[in-house]
């Protein structure tokens, strides 16, 4: 990793940990809304996860850490849990990405602090 990969890195975490966390909220409120307005908040979500799946391709493409290509994988996971009308119980998939993204930040930062970066 050199000093360009690392803040990219650190840079589409942080982008990418932002956005799972605001999923995994929206899908805690699920449960509480009306039938009505269900659909269209399960869009909202889809869209976010969409976006963020955007995110970590730019990202392994940049750094070319393959260890974005198992959260792509997790996050595929809870899509299709969501399209599967079961949208509340991929939170799971959401918290096993987070915790593999934070391992990037964690692992892109200490590599700046290092560098004297940080």
């Amino acid at each position: 990793m050199n000093e360009q990969e690392a803040i990219m890195a650190f840079s589409q975490s942080e982008k990418v940990k932002s956005g799972i966390i605001w999923a995994s909220q929206a899908l805690d409120l699920l449960g509480g809304l009306p039938i009505t307005e269900k659909p269209g908040a399960e869009k909202a979500i889809r869209l976010k996860i969409d976006m963020m799946i955007q995110e970590i391709r730019l990202a392994r493409n940049i750094t070319q850490d393959p260890a974005w290509d198992d959260i792509e994988s997790i996050l595929d996971q809870a899509m299709v849990m969501i399209h599967s009308g079961v949208a509340p119980d991929s939170v799971v998939h959401l918290t096993q990405a987070l915790s593999r993204v934070t391992s990037i930040g964690h692992r892109s930062m200490s590599f700046l602090k290092e560098k004297g970066l940080l």
